[in-house]
């Protein structure tokens, strides 16, 4: 059984509380000025703003760091100031000058034009896995500095090689990669050149309401108040545990060992929604989950296959009987609730028609392959399911559960198969999606830009020039149309079965109030959060 002691203190995995704060705290309810969550915390791999690409790391920088701009939670189709207090664009569309507001560092210090400078052009220059949302607009590491500059202390510009809808560029702006660190920190443990990345990716120099304390990988993450911060509430520290169990991550819940349970599945979400203690809040989010076929492989690289998959998958027997209460079924690489997403759901289970494309592929027999899945529920009663469904048609699965990390890095080098995995928007405009899912311009191993299909070894020139099309469409009826045309090319021509879309559910305690849930996880933040 799971107690308070050994949540608190199991394997000393909290070395930034204290033993006198150990003491007080381990077998009492959780103190009124510390937060405890518990969460999956495995698919972190770096706290870096401008390197970390992961959902759940996303959301603890989004935390740490502000941006000239963020989504509105309540309507993610509009930003709101942050650092920036205006902004406009030139006659030619060319030209974005920002002003910006009055914030501060954690380290007390203001955040100047040269600050957001020094971070645009950080995130260009180290070309991390997220720099693309922002490379897009013409910046290289070359011409960085002569396109992004500081003009005083309160004054930048941002000058793209085209002319941009500032409306596009500010929803790029208001992903992670835009946040704004502390230039001189930052340089003070700069190492090789790296811009400070080593030191970065495990300490915080941001202007956000909460800062680092220290992070375990897989085991803690402990954020501080910003004292100089926006913060206002009476929290001085949130402490995230990595709870791989739902039924655990309830049972700490139900007991008062923890404040906020983040992972519960449909199974616990039955119980959770009946209990007076417990207070759910509900968000559809923007992150799709997936099969990946890798076309290096030359089974999977056949048209009749991804189509054979697609066809073999029992859509709606899953969601009903795995995960009815946290996924709904959705085909299309768009997220439900962006401008002209396709609800249009084209497959269903048809066990025949799949058996007749794998004999039109020449595979009637079948073939072995390994499916990589998160080890976190519920992605191995869903690797399940896909094994029974996927053998009906003589794809013979076997399956590899790890670490989230593990399979998003395996991904990252081409290494998988399939995999079974989730991906999550980086901001509100359906090119986010377009961009990562159709461009792959260079599929080689060297390629600068690296984005989910090239994961995949998925290079479509058609595709290609069909999501270029749409992203610059000036036209807003005529840009949803092509994304809508892009979206039915895309589920009929590509090695992705896109099959759920995600409910993200965070149970609190009663007591607990404020705690916000975005369509994207940037958007998931403690800014407003209170224990009473």
């Amino acid at each position: 059984m799971v107690s308070r002691r050994n949540f608190l203190i199991g394997g000393a995995a909290l070395p930034f509380l204290s033993y006198l704060e150990l003491a007080d705290t381990a077998f009492a309810a959780t103190p009124k000025d510390i937060l405890v969550v518990a969460q999956q915390l495995d698919n972190m791999t770096s706290l870096d703003p401008h390197e970390g690409f992961e959902a759940v790391g996303g959301e603890m920088i989004s935390n740490m760091y502000q941006k000239l701009v963020r989504a509105n939670n309540d309507n993610p189709d509009q930003v709101v100031p942050v650092v920036a207090a205006s902004w406009e664009a030139d006659a030619e569309s060319k030209v974005f000058t920002f002003k910006l507001s009055d914030q501060k560092f954690s380290s007390g210090a203001d955040v100047t034009a040269e600050d957001v400078a020094f971070s645009l052009q950080r995130a260009i220059k180290m070309n991390k896995s997220p720099a693309f949302i922002i490379n897009q607009f013409g910046f290289t590491a070359d011409n960085v500095e002569a396109r992004i500059v500081a003009k005083d202390a309160k004054t930048v510009t941002l000058t793209t090689e085209k002319p941009t809808s500032i409306s596009f560029l500010l929803f790029c702006l208001s992903a992670n990669i835009g946040a704004i660190v502390e230039k001189k920190v930052v340089m003070a443990n700069a190492v090789n050149n790296d811009l400070g990345n080593a030191w970065l990716q495990k300490n915080s120099a941001g202007s956000g309401p909460f800062m680092l304390q220290a992070w375990k990988a897989s085991e803690s993450i402990s954020l501080q108040l910003n004292p100089h911060g926006p913060y206002k509430g009476n929290l001085k520290r949130v402490i995230v545990r990595h709870v791989v169990d739902p039924s655990s991550q309830l049972l700490m819940l139900q007991k008062g060992d923890v404040d906020i349970a983040r992972d519960l599945t449909s199974e616990q979400l039955k119980a959770a929604q009946n209990d007076k203690d417990i207070t759910l809040i509900r968000k559809q989010i923007a992150s799709l989950v997936l099969i990946s076929l890798n076309q290096s492989n030359p089974n999977l690289a056949k048209p009749q296959v991804w189509k054979a998959v697609k066809w073999a998958l029992d859509y709606e027997g899953i969601q009903k009987n795995i995960i009815p209460l946290s996924h709904v079924v959705h085909q299309s690489m768009e997220p439900l609730g962006f401008p002209g997403t396709v609800k249009d759901l084209p497959y269903k289970r048809d066990v025949e028609k799949a058996k007749a494309l794998m004999a039109e592929a020449g595979l009637k027999d079948g073939f072995e392959i390994t499916l990589d899945h998160y080890a976190a529920q519920p992605y191995p009663d869903l690797a399940q399911a896909i094994q029974a469904n996927l053998g009906e048609i003589g794809i013979r699965v076997k399956l590899q559960s790890a670490e989230n990390r593990q399979v998003l890095t395996k991904m990252r080098g081409r290494q998988h198969e399939m995999a079974l995995s989730a991906w999550g928007t980086d901001y509100f405009d359906p090119n986010s999606n377009a961009e990562v899912f159709c461009i792959n311009k260079d599929n080689s191993e060297n390629a600068k830009n690296k984005p989910f299909a090239w994961r995949s070894s998925f290079k479509d020139d058609a595709l290609a020039a069909k999501a270029e099309a749409a992203r610059d469409e000036k036209d807003p009826a005529k840009r949803i149309a092509l994304y809508e045309a892009l979206q039915r090319d895309f589920m009929e021509n590509s090695p992705f079965a896109v099959m759920f879309q995600t409910t993200r559910t965070a149970a609190c305690r009663v007591g607990v109030e404020g705690f916000r849930l975005g369509v994207l996880s940037e958007g998931n933040n403690y800014l407003e959060t209170k224990k009473a």
